[in-house]
């Protein structure tokens, strides 16, 4: 499959199982989304489980809120992750806070919102950003981003049957992209462990998304020059497992971390400040960030924006010459 055919997959499984679980957003229905992530669910399940909303994200949102808090398990979707912040406010204020300020007496835990993220596809700068950093400030969200469609299928599974509101985002420029052997029917993989693709004992690269295809590049480059890399994907952006992440450095004593977010309180500081808090006396060179510029998105210098294996193969050569 494909990452679509896996996200697909997945919507159809859940949907399938619990009568509860409802699909809405910008032309999810007949016209199966603008990536066509839906196509045929409104087909088989009806209008009144897979339909289209109007074109207001706070509006979806505030729905799908609602809809939770009463019982149902929706999934909604935000076309472009760019168009996320109209509905900032009921993620964070209201989806987040949903049980604390309840004493949970009531929850909004059923709440899956999915969105497809991140450069790569020539979009500019409204359909290209990465801004999953600012949902990891944000106590009693999730925030899980997949690599390929594996990973898409078992952790979007995952997240839909998670008692937690979850923001799911999808590395768009992966959606046809990235094909790969996809168990057939209902599995899950777990939220908030990263997974080590790859051992290795002089340094560690750590990303999530779209970003590891491009650490992975680097790390073969990195192997050519006799550096033995391990690579790690995070996958769960919120929480993020430490205990995974930690470990490693007090094995390699090194770390790079690449996002394609801008640098400047991207998620890679957060790693960087709690590794360096835990592995001080282990480290043998600086932590290295890799990461998109601090700029908007460009249309015509999106290479240039993105952080590329040339960029992370540099990083490397730089930590282990420190």
């Amino acid at each position: 499959m494909n990452m679509l055919q896996a996200i697909n997959d997945a919507l159809d499984i859940a949907m399938d199982a619990n009568p509860q679980v409802v699909l809405f957003g910008e032309d999810v229905g007949v016209f199966g989304g603008v990536f066509r992530a839906t196509s045929h669910l409104q087909d088989k399940y009806g209008r009144d489980r897979c339909f289209n909303t109007p074109l207001t994200e706070q509006g979806i949102i505030g729905f799908a809120n609602g809809l939770a808090a009463q019982g149902s398990t929706p999934v909604a979707e935000i076309q472009f992750a760019d168009y996320i912040f109209p509905a900032f406010d009921q993620i964070v204020n209201e989806a987040a806070k949903f049980r604390y300020r309840s004493g949970d007496l009531f929850n909004v835990g059923g709440l899956t919102i999915r969105t497809p993220y991140g450069g790569g596809i020539a979009g500019g700068l409204y359909h290209s950003q990465s801004p999953e950093a600012y949902f990891a400030h944000t106590p009693g969200l999730k925030v899980v981003i997949p690599r390929n469609p594996h990973q898409a299928k078992g952790l979007l599974l995952a997240s839909i049957r998670d008692p937690n509101p979850v923001l799911f985002m999808e590395p768009k420029r992966l959606y046809r992209a990235s094909v790969g052997e996809v168990p057939e029917g209902d599995y899950e993989l777990p939220l908030g462990v990263a997974e080590v693709i790859s051992e290795g004992r002089d340094i560690t690269l750590l990303g999530w998304g779209a970003q590891m295809e491009v650490i992975e590049k680097a790390a073969v480059m990195a192997e050519r020059d006799g550096i033995d890399c391990e690579v790690i994907d995070l996958r769960s952006i919120l929480p993020w497992d430490i205990e995974t992440i930690c470990k490693s450095v007090l094995k390699t004593g090194r770390l790079v971390v690449s996002h394609e977010a801008p640098l400047t309180g991207g998620f890679a500081s957060e790693i960087a400040a709690t590794v360096q808090e835990r592995c001080f006396l282990y480290l043998e060179a600086p932590i290295r960030r890799i990461t998109g510029l601090d700029t908007p998105f460009p249309l015509v210098l999106e290479k240039e924006h993105l952080p590329d294996e040339l960029k992370i193969y540099e990083a490397i050569k730089q930590s282990l010459s420190y």
